[in-house]
């Protein structure tokens, strides 16, 4: 299939999500695969969840500087993702692989996306709607695939970490993707200015792991099994599933705020907000990319309209709120336009007139 737009639905109207082709690793002791600086790069889209969570624990890890960093367009047309032309930008700076803190010309950030009806789809504003493709290139992400494999058949997906050595795809799956990074093995490359921070702490990986199931299936794809339905019946139960686990999740978050209140006081309560143990983990990083994009577009575009988080849910609003203003990894990879543009734009099946909601206004609450 090499129609990115398209999703597998099933008989019955359900959505189901491609599996991952390329699943390795990287560390001292793999055969190919050895920590290096600057031997990594790292394809993303700034609207992807998925992508985001990369682009979360690369800077998180201190690893802006060690592994390169290429932004496709917004805007996924029917052949897939593509990049900025590079015959029209190769002049501007934005071919530098060193420009900005994650190695291109800064993509602005903002709690607030603006007004979007003067954008087209083809828009090419360097450095604001992507960026080139800085090793090869490319037009598109199809064509790292096809590098990496003449026979590859599948869709083509992001995030993709890029091996420039051996100029092959080392990992396309999110998940271990933030785990190599986590891991450790690019310690000695990494900016000594950032604090060092353990994702997935040895006592706490079971819990995270629990944590990280049911957040998958019922909210980070929840919502795309409730957006890509098509059947009435499949969504309504998609949509229920959801509601029920972020009702979950406002619990755990509750009963951890008053523990926090407790301790700290309330002024200091929401700094120590997190899922588990009053500390930043891999559970906090993977469900923040779904929860910053439900009031902007989930709630509209995917019809996930039970409620808004920031009206029905106190306390995941707060913890959104703490991870987005506190910490500067999850602000400055948020990209309100792109997120956006990107769902509105590029599913003509879900919205055929490509408009795009003015608000929430703002996009996320001040702290």
């Amino acid at each position: 299939m090499t129609d990115s737009t398209k999703w597998a639905n099933t008989e019955d109207g359900s959505f189901k999500r491609q599996v991952s082709s390329f699943r390795d690793t990287i560390s001292s002791s793999h055969a190919i695969f050895k920590p290096a600086k600057n031997r990594y790069w790292l394809y993303v889209s700034l609207a992807c969840p998925w992508a985001h969570r990369t682009l979360i624990t690369r800077a998180l890890k201190g690893l802006t500087s060690v592994i390169g960093v290429s932004v496709v367009h917004w805007n996924m047309d029917t052949k897939g993702w593509r990049f900025l032309p590079y015959e029209e930008n190769a002049g501007s700076g934005e071919s530098s692989k060193s420009n900005g803190p994650f190695g291109y010309t800064g993509i602005p950030c903002s709690p607030n996306s603006g007004p979007t009806a003067g954008i087209a789809n083809d828009s090419t504003r360097v450095g604001v709607d992507g960026t080139i493709e800085h090793n090869y290139h490319y037009k598109r992400i199809s064509d790292l695939y096809y590098k990496a494999n003449p026979d590859y058949n599948a869709r083509f997906t992001v995030p993709v970490l890029w091996d420039l050595e051996t100029e092959t795809i080392v990992n396309n799956e999110s998940s271990e993707i933030i785990r190599i990074f986590n891991s450790g093995v690019f310690d000695e490359f990494a900016d000594q200015q950032v604090r060092r921070i353990d994702l997935l702490p040895k006592d706490l990986e079971p819990k995270i792991d629990e944590i990280n199931s049911w957040v998958y299936n019922s909210i980070n794809n929840g919502v795309y099994k409730t957006g890509f339905a098509e059947s009435q019946q499949v969504y309504e139960k998609e949509v229920v599933n959801v509601f029920e686990h972020l009702q979950k999740l406002e619990h755990m978050l509750q009963v951890n705020y008053d523990s926090a209140v407790s301790k700290y006081g309330e002024k200091e309560a929401v700094s120590k907000l997190f899922l588990l143990n009053e500390q930043l983990t891999e559970a906090d990083l993977r469900l923040y990319p779904t929860i910053v994009r439900f009031d902007p577009v989930y709630v509209q575009h995917f019809k996930c309209n039970l409620s808004t988080i920031r009206d029905g849910f106190k306390m995941i609003d707060l913890w959104l709120r703490n991870l987005y203003w506190n910490i500067d990894a999850f602000r400055e990879t948020t990209s309100f336009e792109h997120i956006k543009l990107h769902y509105t734009r590029s599913h003509p099946r879900i919205n055929p007139l490509g408009i795009t909601p003015l608000g929430p206004i703002p996009a996320i609450l001040p702290l």
